[in-house]
């Protein structure tokens, strides 16, 4: 394209929606991920370290209160950080929030079906799934996954925008679009983000403008 001419998104994205399906499969997840478990009950930690080795992952750091949770994510780093929400000397919503402000990973939180209170305090803590207990592997690595997937959504829309307003703005263009796309072409969540932001990338526009064009071709005007 020549740089003086003006781009088009909506005319850019024409050939690209067709090519979602193609484009999702190219996506191949790490080897090997990393977590923390915090569990204040040494039998559960157990049984969550065994789950999440035998899905794949390395448990870089098992402890039994919130302070050292957050300081081992702190340190770890960890792509992903699995929590009891009851734990002496900081609970997990307290660790929850902390490692959100820090933006240093993304969080599961366990609890009871008696904590309906502290669920609601981790989800405005920032934590981006939640199991309650009794759990099985079947509960647990699903929600994960989720984590792992909406944190990196936010990672990426905070990256390419600092302002705050434009940035939620964006993050409801773009899971509007990414709705859309899971709707029209039959991709998972996590499918239709990386597409719009590969998207992004390959045809030089922003996330948000790739989201317009998605919305104004499948699902009508994406301007509010």
């Amino acid at each position: 394209m020549n740089e003086d001419t003006p781009r088009d998104p909506d005319a850019e994205l024409d050939t690209a929606v067709q090519d979602a399906p193609a484009v999702a499969e190219e996506g191949a997840a790490p080897a090997r991920r990393t977590a923390v478990v915090a569990e204040d009950e040494s039998l559960i930690r157990m049984d969550i370290v065994e789950t999440l080795t035998e899905a794949g992952f390395d448990v870089v750091a098992a402890v039994g209160d919130g302070v050292s949770a957050v300081e081992k994510v702190r340190e770890l780093r960890p792509d992903i950080v699995v929590m009891d929400v009851k734990m002496p000397q900081a609970d997990g919503v307290t660790a929850a929030e902390e490692i959100g402000e820090e933006n240093l990973a993304p969080v599961v939180m366990l609890t009871a079906f008696s904590q309906s209170e502290l669920v609601e305090r981790a989800r405005d803590a920032g934590a981006m799934a939640y199991v309650v207990k009794p759990f099985t592997a079947a509960d647990l690595l699903p929600a994960i996954e989720i984590a792992i997937s909406r944190y990196a959504q936010i990672v990426g829309l905070e990256n390419e925008i600092q302002d705050l307003g434009e940035r939620f703005e964006t993050r409801k263009r773009v899971d509007r679009a990414k709705g859309l796309l899971q709707a029209n072409m039959g991709l998972a969540e996590p499918e239709a983000f990386r597409w719009i932001q590969k998207t992004s990338m390959d045809r030089r526009l922003t996330m948000r403008e790739v989201a317009d064009a998605v919305v104004d071709q499948l699902g009508g005007s994406g301007k509010e």
